[in-house]
């Protein structure tokens, strides 16, 4: 019994520190994305990646618009993707797995960018591509360790874009850091 209260004690004040750590993060990267170059970077990356989409009537690409401004926030509030399965979800006229891929998409893309805004702001070139692993597509495997520019994203399966901001893409860019200017 006390054994059992202890560790409930401890738990409720391991979770009290993540929210405050989470809330402080989530404040400086709302203060970033809305005040700083870093954000407006950001936030023109993805209006870019919007309009890549050439498939899509200009109604949609307006709500996808939306979505990438919330899934922006979701990234600011540390959110995961299913509170915007959610919100697309409640959007109407989409089935439940399209709005998994888009959620998941779409928080990618949204990483992607604060993550490429943040690389150019210190002088990156680039990063290199890294993979999940199991169930990963046979054009990301062959991108495995590449080293890839911020100005030349890749063409895989016919869809141009940076490791993770690819449907339903689980890679990540390893970003690099230029040396210290003396």
């Amino acid at each position: 019994m006390v054994g059992r209260k202890m560790f409930a004690l401890v738990e409720k004040e391991e979770w009290n520190q993540w929210r405050s750590v989470s809330e402080e993060i989530s404040a400086g990267l709302r203060d970033v994305v809305g005040n700083t170059p870093v954000g407006m970077v950001a936030q023109d990356i993805v209006y870019r990646q919007i309009q890549l989409m050439k498939s899509l009537p200009i109604e949609a690409a307006d709500r996808v618009k939306d979505i990438q401004q919330r899934a922006i926030q979701a990234v600011i509030n540390g959110e995961r993707p299913d509170q915007l399965y959610e919100m697309i979800m409640q959007s109407g006229d989409v089935a439940a797995s399209r709005a998994r891929m888009i959620a998941r998409t779409e928080i990618g893309r949204a990483t992607g960018a604060l993550t490429q805004a943040r690389a150019l702001a210190v002088g990156s070139e680039g990063y290199w591509w890294r993979i999940e692993g199991a169930g990963t597509r046979p054009s990301h495997r062959k991108m495995k360790d590449k080293f890839v520019r911020w100005d030349n994203p890749p063409t895989l399966d016919g869809m141009t874009g940076h490791a993770g901001c690819l449907p339903n893409c689980k890679c990540w860019s390893e970003v690099q850091i230029p040396e210290p200017r003396k």
